[in-house]
């Protein structure tokens, strides 16, 4: 019964996001301009791009400079993180990237010490170079592949993966939960021995412009843009949103919610009260200063943001 009445006031819930007349988000340091410029140039000495993307927006923020410079060679799509996407929506998603002229694609969980799809990959890489023409590489033995993507979707951890995986080496590269933690250009790293295959990493590079600002939440929402870029607090209203919107209701329970809400406001203070994360503030009344305590909204935004990073608030697709 409570079920019941919970998706019937949710059918009440916002249709669409305000997003305000907010400008999309530019965030193209100097290091992602670099590092596409030399992947260009070093295209030459390469068998096979591997594009890395997030599994939860299989479909947005997927960078078109790399589609428009880097096609010259064969192409496989990785999405990764998949233990955080919905895995019902695996076909559809296949679907749709045929339609958009993608054939090669894997699921990957790349944090897991042993995924079964990451053993595929280099199986997988050497059936697509032996069907299409290597050009300069042909007298090459070894494969040299590049690894692609925008920050923040896993392109260390799968090349740790793939290393732990066929040559039981630990990490060459270093992972984070921020987007822009690779900066260094075109790494070459080995990751299998038999065949010899190598991988070149490289910086996560955005857009210089974003297509929508709702692509832009989206990608802020994964953590591919940092937060501060464009507000934890719109980032927070929007996850809300879109978890109402996919009938994701596993929010109510964690923050002890009596039932879904539309109100971030609402929300956020209960996940702050829930939490213990409050401020005290200075209130100026007729008989003086006073000190009050209330809710910490931004602290609790910033947890509220990373309980659904983590997969602790259900497995999504966003597109």
């Amino acid at each position: 019964m409570k079920l019941c009445q919970a998706l019937r006031k949710a059918d009440r819930f916002r249709t669409a996001f305000d997003f305000a007349g907010r400008e999309v988000a530019h965030w193209f340091p100097g290091h992602m301009a670099k590092g596409l410029k030399q992947m260009k140039a070093n295209l030459k000495n390469v068998d096979c791009v591997i594009e890395i993307h997030d599994a939860r927006i299989p479909l947005s923020g997927r960078n078109p400079l790399f589609q428009d410079t880097l096609n010259v060679r064969p192409h496989l799509l990785v999405l990764n993180k998949m233990d955080l996407a919905d895995v019902s929506k695996t076909q559809n998603i296949l679907k749709k990237l045929q339609k958009e002229g993608v054939r090669n694609v894997l699921f990957t969980d790349c944090l897991r010490q042993r995924d079964d799809n990451v053993k595929k990959l280099v199986p997988m890489v050497v059936e697509i170079i032996e069907t299409t023409d290597r050009f300069n590489r042909e007298e090459n033995r070894d494969y040299c592949l590049m690894v692609i993507g925008v920050p923040n979707v896993g392109k260390s951890s799968l090349i740790n993966s793939l290393r732990r995986t066929n040559l039981k080496k630990g990490r060459a590269s270093r992972v984070g939960g921020e987007p822009g933690i690779t900066k260094a250009v075109l790494t070459k790293i080995q990751v299998s021995e038999r065949p010899l295959m190598y991988l070149l990493d490289t910086p996560g590079v955005l857009p210089p412009k974003i297509e929508s600002v709702e692509t832009g939440m989206k990608l802020a929402l994964c953590g591919t843009i940092l937060d501060h870029l464009v507000g934890e607090d719109i980032i927070a209203d929007y996850l809300l949103f879109s978890l109402n919107r996919l009938g994701k209701f596993g929010y109510v329970e964690k923050y002890d919610l009596q039932e879904p809400s539309d109100d971030i406001q609402h929300v956020l203070k209960r996940i702050a009260v829930k939490l213990r994360k409050t401020q005290r503030v200075k209130a100026i009344t007729g008989v003086g200063n006073i000190t009050v305590t209330i809710p910490n909204y931004t602290a609790a935004a910033y947890h509220f943001i990373r309980a659904f990073r983590k997969g602790e608030l259900g497995q999504v697709v966003l597109d």
